[in-house]
């Protein structure tokens, strides 16, 4: 596999390719790439490490030569929230920077498997399907919002509330990937029961989680390691439905839930992408009501991505 990394040297980016380098299958390339000038030097301090992924860094004038022939396309690029700022405040930022990454991937790799991580995911990805749809090469099934971050932290949270093997924890998470637009499924969680007050605490906290990052690092930065964990493990996923196996998982896709044009629900992984979208299942009233309320802020959001392209 060839993996591009778009927005390699950040935070993010330097996490994601440490476990990119460790984790994809023997004889893979990792390809890094940033505006950033540190980014050979990312490069060469990953090739030290014995694993059989070659890894080579491409500088801001490279974009093309780092695309070419990608498999899987990662786009952490962009930057990352401060204290005081949601993610909306982000979006006049890297708006442009996705743009100009979207631009190079039609170029270079159209057919690639795309995640994009860059927030606001809720805007970002329309922003990519818009710039593949006007070169007339949009394929929904191969573009992808990272959410499985939000994923991560309800399985982490649920495990220490309850005492559980965290590998034992399955949750739903559906939506979008901000504040309220996040919407983990407690109903679906098997073998668990919640009170009404866990439920609600529990909720808000998982929707809450970045700016807890964010915070307790006292303007240090966002979540770049969790982050990074998150799309490493997407990343498998996507790779290991290249090579044939069934995966599920969930991301934010254009997809068939009839809640709003991109949305998170499971899918399952396979050659092309998404092969299947699957229903997200019977929602508790408390769900149906955090649904329903969060869908127009989901919609304005997909709308600024759309605008911004027109």
């Amino acid at each position: 596999m060839k993996v591009a990394v778009l927005g390699a040297a950040g935070g993010i980016g330097q996490a994601l390719s440490l476990l990119l380098k460790n984790g994809l299958p023997a004889g893979s390339e990792l390809a890094l790439y940033d505006v950033a000038p540190v980014v050979p030097g990312v490069a060469v301090d990953l090739s030290h490490i014995p694993t059989a992924v070659k890894v080579a860094g491409y500088g801001k004038d490279d974009l093309d030569p780092a695309l070419a022939g990608a498999d899987v396309v990662l786009i952490p690029a962009g930057m990352p929230r401060k204290p005081g700022m949601d993610r909306a405040d982000l979006f006049n930022v890297n708006a442009g920077i996705i743009k100009t990454l979207a631009e190079g991937i039609v170029r270079n790799c159209p057919k690639a498997l795309v995640g994009i991580i860059t927030n606001p995911v809720n805007g970002t990805v329309p922003i990519v399907a818009e710039v593949f749809k006007k070169a007339g090469t949009y394929d929904p099934a191969r573009v992808f919002g990272v959410t499985t971050l939000d994923v991560i932290r309800a399985e982490t949270f649920i495990a220490e509330l309850k005492g559980l093997d965290v590998a034992e924890v399955k949750i739903p998470v559906i939506g979008g990937h901000s504040g309220t637009t996040i919407l983990p499924l407690l109903s679906q969680v098997e073998g668990v029961e919640f009170t009404d007050e866990e439920v609600a605490s529990l909720t808000t906290r998982i929707q809450n989680a970045g700016t807890e990052v964010v915070e307790a690092k006292a303007g240090g930065g966002s979540a770049t390691l969790s982050m990074g964990a998150a799309a490493a493990r997407f990343c498998f996923s996507l790779v290991k439905g290249l090579q044939g196996e069934e995966v599920l998982e969930y991301a934010y896709v254009e997809g068939n839930t009839g809640d709003a044009t991109f949305f998170a629900q499971p899918v399952i992984l396979g050659k092309n992408g998404v092969e299947k979208l699957l229903p997200y299942g019977e929602l508790s009233a408390f769900e149906q009501k955090a649904k329903d309320d969060m869908l127009a802020t989901l919609e304005k959001d997909i709308k600024e991505g759309v605008d911004f392209m027109a």
